[in-house]
């Protein structure tokens, strides 16, 4: 591992464990369990294990997890899991992002779990983002593109409408649900809330990478050391 992607490990641990911080703070408002939403990627399974620790400390703590990724790591950690179903009511939603803008929006999916998290992060009463600094930008579309999960069927057809907004590439793997990812090279996005309508309303998308003002609490952790942004 290069110095670089090491202090960039680093940096994500301290952004995972900052978190149990806002956690601790919202179990002694409610005085009961909390439900954890708990994300996919990399920096959110460093939380994930986190909270695995936490409870075999004794802390009443049950997860929904984002992934059938993040549903094997909890397992094996022992993390206590509600169902696949719902309905749930998370007090608090941890997860990573792909990119972070100065509005605090994100874009989310690398990893192609974009769909399952923006639903646990609806389910949740707060949605806390932890990521290294490497992650910001002004606007989003600089670092990364938007990744789209679209249905099989007419795939290329949908990624034909897609190309309007970008040059689109599809990827191999599948998602959870046995979809396909189609990523799409915006560039820098000036209204992303106007995108993510216009993507959307493309037949066959079934959910979007774009999280906008989905974020109440980033979390970003960096040389030096770490910044707690809020909506």
């Amino acid at each position: 591992m290069t110095p670089e992607l090491e202090a960039q490990q680093e940096h994500k641990a301290l952004a995972a464990h900052t978190a149990l911080a806002e956690l601790d703070a919202i179990g002694a408002d409610h005085g009961r369990r909390l439900v954890i939403g708990l994300g996919s990627g990399s920096t959110a399974r460093l939380f994930v294990e986190a909270v695995a620790h936490r409870i075999r400390a004794g802390a009443a703590w049950i997860g929904v997890p984002t992934s059938e990724e993040t549903r094997r790591l909890a397992v094996s950690l022992g993390v206590p899991l509600l169902d696949d179903e719902g309905p749930w009511s998370c007090d608090v939603t941890v997860d990573g992002a792909d990119e972070v803008s100065a509005a605090l929006d994100l874009i989310k999916g690398g990893g192609g779990a974009h769909t399952r998290e923006k639903i646990v992060n609806h389910a949740s009463r707060q949605n806390v983002i932890i990521v290294d600094e490497s992650k910001l930008s002004l606007r989003l579309g600089e670092r990364c593109p938007v990744p789209i999960e679209v249905l099989r069927y007419g795939h290329r057809e949908t990624a034909r409408r897609l190309a309007r907004f970008g040059e689109v590439t599809l990827r191999a793997a599948e998602t959870d649900a046995a979809n396909l990812i189609a990523d799409v090279a915006t560039g820098p996005i000036d209204e992303p809330a106007q995108l993510e309508r216009q993507l959307r309303g493309i037949p066959g998308v079934v959910e979007t990478g774009l999280f906008i003002q989905r974020a109440d609490v980033v979390i970003v952790a960096g040389a030096r050391g770490v910044q707690t942004l809020r909506s």
